[in-house]
């Protein structure tokens, strides 16, 4: 979990999860993207990638890149496990 948050830490990472909402791109549609040199948008697809935020594809000569989801829907379910209330036995919680 910990490479996760570490991966959603950059703003540039969520942008591309954003562009990565719509469907599937290549790495060069991501990479058009943004400002930076290609080489800087590979290495946040390879942290996304490490931290399973993201699932890729080569198709011929272009790597192809989705969300997955999975680890998606893993990371909500922890966020949601932080604000359960987690009440005082014989007890109310007070706001």
């Amino acid at each position: 979990m910990d490479q996760t948050f570490k991966a959603l830490s950059d703003p540039t990472r969520r942008e591309i999860l954003r562009l990565l909402r719509d469907g599937p791109r290549t790495s060069g549609e991501i990479a058009a993207h943004f400002p930076t040199a290609w080489a800087t948008v590979s290495r946040h697809l390879g942290q996304l990638r490490d931290a399973g935020l993201i699932l890729s594809e080569r198709n011929g000569q272009q790597i192809v890149y989705e969300l997955n989801t999975t680890v998606f829907d893993d990371l909500v379910e922890h966020i949601l496990d932080w604000v359960k209330p987690r009440g005082k036995p014989g007890g109310k919680r007070h706001a």
